[in-house]
């Protein structure tokens, strides 16, 4: 038998959507209700959207969202009203204070994230620097 040594640290949302905490990611209530609507069609309740950001695109850095059952070493894990949003230890530097959002209009749909740490972005808006 093993120990478990997961490091979780959770952060509660406020019901604006808004975390308390400005090192944390923020999910909007769109994106959370989209989720939610997601993770029902697939019948999962044990998944978090997972958040990270992984080297890679033409500015170096790339996000990644995708549902994830896993639970890593030094995941910051904050629930937006029974949506649970992990980031790992690595990817949080990056991500703190970021708002990930979903669109859904004529030109666009699907999720956004705007990233105040982000110092510039590609063309095609899929990496940052």
């Amino acid at each position: 038998m093993t120990a478990d040594t997961t490091t979780d640290t959770t952060t509660e949302a406020t019901t604006e959507g808004a975390v308390t905490g400005s090192d944390s990611v923020v999910l909007t209530d769109t994106a959370a209700v989209k989720v939610k609507t997601l993770l029902e069609q697939e019948g999962r309740d044990d998944l978090a959207l997972r958040v990270a950001v992984q080297p890679g695109g033409c500015s170096g850095l790339r996000y990644q969202l995708f549902f994830d059952d896993r639970s890593l070493d030094g995941d910051q894990k904050i629930d937006f009203d029974g949506v649970a949003v992990v980031v790992d230890r690595m990817s949080v530097p990056y991500l703190g204070g970021a708002v990930i959002d979903f669109v859904d209009t004529i030109e666009k749909q699907g999720f956004t994230i705007d990233n105040p740490n982000a110092t510039g972005s590609c063309a095609c808006g899929d990496s940052f620097h």
